[in-house]
């Protein structure tokens, strides 16, 4: 099976000669029609906007690029924030969503004028009494047993995320009586889903919550947000979300819900990562051996401090051996990295073309949750992040780590 690439070989041989591999490299064309794509989808929901999950893929100029298409940033942690601010994004342009989380970080999220979305009732008490209450306030719902979560998230009343039902009523119930105006909702309970029902069923969950929460509290929420969780076709037989037929049946329910209630407009917010820019990501590593015991490795410059997925999930990234795409599959391998860890393999008994040393090899779908979750286990160092831009020039966008990095938080 063979996958269209942004890019070709004589591209990547290029690149090699400034920036050795292994090498993260994205394709700054494709994240940012795929931003496109979902911003302009929801453009009948006044007020929509999608916060894109830092977490996926931390890298200010992507980031940036982001921005350019009106994406916001969800953000969970010190960090996150700084690196918005940084960017230039500022105000309700960020979405603050942590867990056990430090009054710094609130303070911090309060002072760029974030929207800063509580995990816990009694952080009610807890940012009064630390930084002040904002002027708006957004919950994350919980629904426990009265909602499935998907296959990765597992059973919701076992994550320990959110409000429940009853905390919820009581927290917005509490913040009008102190005063509180603006309020919002948020959940999350998928992760790389690609069935388009599962996102209708949460949109329609929310819906019915701010109904309620109109009937029982007169309070109208300023906006839902359904988190991300929307999935990408890692596996050859898998197909994409249809963005379109997903804003459809989630347009019908807003008008079945939130027109027939008089609660139009209420903005509706994701906080989509693996999406966006999860296809569009690559690494890019080269073979050093071919090594034939009881079985056949193909030994990477790569390991799984670049691309952990495999690893830790037993996660599918297709994989294409550069000038070979029409070669036929002819031998099973294990395609591996240098970890002193037996789990360090990238693809199991995968059936690839003739493979030597020296052979270019793209790793696809890696532009979510791959150089994010790096380390530096055995001392392996981070490696660079490059961009494919919209022009077809090359930038390098973070730097590889060097030895000097890895030494200079350590005392002798």
């Amino acid at each position: 099976m063979t996958r269209k690439l942004p890019f070709d070989q004589k591209t990547i041989k290029e690149i090699i000669t400034a920036y050795p591999t292994p090498f993260h490299l994205y394709d700054e064309k494709g994240i940012k029609s795929a931003a496109r794509e979902l911003i302009d989808a929801f453009s009948w929901n006044q007020g929509f906007k999608e916060y894109f999950a830092v977490k996926a893929t931390p890298t200010p100029k992507i980031i940036h690029s982001l921005a350019e298409e009106g994406c916001g940033t969800d953000c969970s942690s010190l960090a996150e924030l700084v690196l918005s601010e940084r960017i230039g994004i500022i105000g309700e342009n960020i979405m603050f969503s942590s867990n056990d989380t430090p009054f710094e970080e609130f303070q911090k999220a309060k002072n760029l004028g974030g929207i800063i979305n509580l995990d816990d009732i009694k952080h009610i008490d807890y940012i009064d009494k630390h930084i002040g209450l904002p002027e708006l306030v957004c919950f994350r719902y919980n629904p426990g047993p009265l909602r499935q979560g998907n296959a990765i998230i597992g059973h919701p009343e076992e994550a320990k995320y959110g409000f429940t039902r009853e905390q919820l009523l009581d927290g917005y119930a509490r913040l009008k009586n102190q005063g509180i105006k603006r309020f919002g909702l948020h959940t999350m309970v998928a992760s790389n889903e690609l069935d388009v029902n599962f996102f209708v069923e949460t949109a329609t969950m929310l819906f019915e919550l701010a109904v309620e929460i109109y009937v029982k509290l007169d309070i109208k929420l300023e906006f839902v947000n359904m988190g991300g969780g929307i999935g990408i076709p890692y596996l050859p037989d898998q197909k994409a979300v249809d963005i379109q037929r997903l804003s459809k049946l989630i347009q019908q329910k807003y008008d079945t819900y939130i027109r027939k209630n008089s609660l139009h407009p209420l903005k509706i917010f994701f906080e989509c990562g693996r999406m966006i820019t999860g296809p569009h990501g690559y690494l890019i590593s080269t073979v050093l051996h071919i090594k034939e015991t009881y079985k056949t490795y193909v030994g990477l410059d790569a390991c799984m401090a670049n691309l952990m997925r495999p690893a830790l999930y037993g996660a599918y990234h297709h994989i294409t051996i550069l000038g070979k795409e029409m070669e036929p599959p002819v031998k099973v391998v294990d395609v591996t990295g240098s970890l002193c860890e037996n789990n360090d393999k990238f693809a199991i008994d995968r059936n690839l073309p003739e493979i030597e040393p020296g052979d270019i090899v793209v790793i696809h779908d890696a532009g979510a949750h791959g150089y994010a979750m790096g380390f530096n286990y055995n001392g392996k160092l981070r490696s660079a992040e490059l961009m494919l831009k919209t022009d077809h020039s090359i930038e390098l966008i973070r730097r590889a780590e060097t030895i000097s990095d890895y030494f200079s938080t350590m005392i002798f």
